[in-house]
């Protein structure tokens, strides 16, 4: 096998690991959550809503319905709420939420990182 060819093959099926082991959370997760969660952890004191609706181009709508799942919350069945992060009123604009990992999303994160960079 070409060996430049084997990188990219490689880096294809870290990433690859990295959507499994999310849908191993929930079989149907949706790729604007994950995007939402990814965004979450590449933050080191979290985000606002704002934030994450501006660099990954969501309606509120969106993102609320994706961050309220990725809370211990779902808006169709709350047992399958993840429980990855934490929506709290940000203080300077009440109309906004801060979101921060929880320990069992700062644990995912690490396992992620882990599957990606060895």
């Amino acid at each position: 096998m070409d060996e430049l060819n084997l990188g990219p093959r490689s880096d294809m099926l870290r990433m690859l690991g990295v959507v499994e082991t999310l849908r191993v959370l929930d079989v149907e997760m949706p790729a604007q959550v994950m995007s939402c969660y990814l965004f979450v952890a590449s933050r080191d004191d979290g985000c606002t809503t704002a934030e994450l609706q501006e660099e990954l181009g969501l309606t509120a709508a969106s993102t609320s319905r994706c961050t309220t799942w990725l809370t211990g919350h779902h808006r169709s069945n709350p047992t399958r709420g993840l429980n990855l992060i934490t929506k709290e009123v940000y203080q300077p604009n009440k109309r906004l939420r801060y979101l921060r990992l929880t320990q069992q999303g700062r644990n995912l994160a690490k396992q992620l990182s882990i599957q990606l960079n060895g």
